[in-house]
């Protein structure tokens, strides 16, 4: 297992960490990588590994918008071209699986403190542990240089969505007050898959809100069915709040 890797190769991590003083310019350091967002060539750059990939056009299954979107995209098309995206998938997971299980590498990626040097000798070491693809290390590597670690856990969950999107299978994210019986949710998937279409599969995700009241919130495809008690009862209330015309009565 990749994961077993990964932590294999934290020990690594914990040395270079101690080896290489922090720097004292925390403040200057924390200006420079929250400078303007990237634009999509960027974070593409040095991604694949031959001149003949370079050439072949891979169209993206969904757009994605924003920084940690155009990182995302980078690396599927990069992953696409090379014919490894089902690898590169499963590393950069089992990478985010493995930070949540360290708090020590969790805090690693979030220390907007940590020099460059040291955050990339400590990727290639991870990699290199790991036996990731040339793919996957050479992304990280990049997200490191940039100072964008911080933001991998965003970047792979827009990975994922476009894997996702690739193999034909929509993710509708199904908001309620407690978990949804296991007959009612195949209900409700059966209608979303009715909505969607052939050609295309529902994967549904519950998250339990209690802040929502009561009812059911649906995202999926970039759209949101509001029917919890929470939006109807804001909806109310600012119906009784507006004035009453009685000449219209």
């Amino acid at each position: 297992m990749a994961s077993s890797r990964i932590r294999s190769g934290l020990p690594l991590l914990n040395r270079i960490l101690r080896s290489d003083s922090l720097s004292t310019q925390r403040s200057a350091i924390q200006r420079s990588v929250l400078t303007p967002a990237f634009t999509a060539s960027q974070p593409s750059k040095n991604l694949s590994t031959s001149t003949a990939q370079k050439e072949e056009k891979i169209k993206l299954p969904i757009t994605l918008y924003g920084g940690t979107g155009n990182y995302a995209s980078a690396l599927f098309i990069a992953a696409k071209r090379s014919k490894v995206l089902d690898q590169v998938e499963s590393e950069i997971l089992d990478l985010i699986a493995a930070s949540k299980k360290s708090p020590k590498f969790s805090q690693f990626l979030k220390d907007l403190s940590v020099r460059a040097d040291t955050r990339v000798k400590a990727i290639n070491e991870i990699c290199a542990t790991a036996k990731f693809s040339e793919i996957t290390k050479n992304f990280l590597v990049i997200v490191a240089e940039n100072g964008r670690l911080s933001y991998l856990e965003s970047i792979v969950n827009k990975f994922k969505q476009l894997t996702m999107a690739d193999k034909g299978i929509i993710k509708a994210i199904v908001t309620t007050i407690m978990p949804l019986p296991p007959q009612e949710e195949k209900e409700l998937k059966e209608t979303l898959q009715d909505i969607i279409g052939h050609g295309k599969s529902v994967e549904v995700e519950q998250k339990i809100d209690p802040s929502i009241l009561g009812g059911i919130m649906i995202e999926f495809e970039q759209k949101l069915f509001d029917m919890s008690i929470r939006t109807r009862a804001k909806q109310m209330e600012r119906f009784l709040r507006e004035p009453v015309d009685f000449d219209a009565l």
